[in-house]
C-alpha cells in the first residue's frame, strides 16, 4: 500500500546489556510495526524462540509475560502507551521496547534525477 500520508504504528527495539561488564545497552534489532498485534507478536516470537536456552528464572519470566503480560502490553499499546519487556539471563539483560510512532512516507524517487553532486557523497568513516 503506497500512500503519501503518515501512518500510525509502533517502533520496536531489542537491547542487550552485559551486567558483569557494566556496559551500556547495545541495540540488537528493530522493527517498524503497523499494529499492536504485530508489535507484541515480534516480542512473543522472539521469547518463544529463545526460551529453551534461558536459565530457569529467565524462562519463567518469559513465559509469565507470554501468558499474562502480553495481554497488558497489548492493552497499553492500544492506549498508545509505550511498553517494555525485560528478562535477565545469567549476566545479560534483554529488553524489548515498543513505542507508538508516526511513520512518514519517504519521497518517491522513481523517474527523478538525483542532484548533480550526489554521486560524490562519501559516508564518513570513523578513525
Amino acid at each position: 500500500m503506497l500512500t503519501n500520508e503518515p501512518r500510525h504504528g509502533y517502533w520496536c527495539e531489542c537491547w542487550t546489556q552485559d551486567l558483569a561488564e557494566d556496559e551500556r545497552p547495545t541495540l540488537r534489532a528493530s522493527l517498524d510495526a503497523y499494529s499492536a498485534s504485530q508489535a507484541d507478536r515480534w516480542v512473543a516470537v522472539t521469547l518463544r524462540t529463545i526460551s529453551p536456552a534461558l536459565d530457569s528464572d529467565a524462562s519463567d519470566t518469559a513465559w509469565a509475560w507470554l501468558s499474562q503480560g502480553r495481554i497488558a502490553t497489548r492493552q497499553a499499546l492500544l492506549r498508545s502507551d509505550p511498553c517494555a519487556v525485560t528478562i535477565t539471563h545469567a549476566q545479560t539483560r534483554i529488553t524489548w521496547t515498543i513505542r507508538p510512532a508516526i511513520f512518514l512516507p519517504l519521497a518517491h524517487r522513481q523517474g527523478i534525477e538525483l542532484p548533480a553532486r550526489a554521486p560524490d557523497f562519501k559516508p564518513h568513516t570513523p578513525d
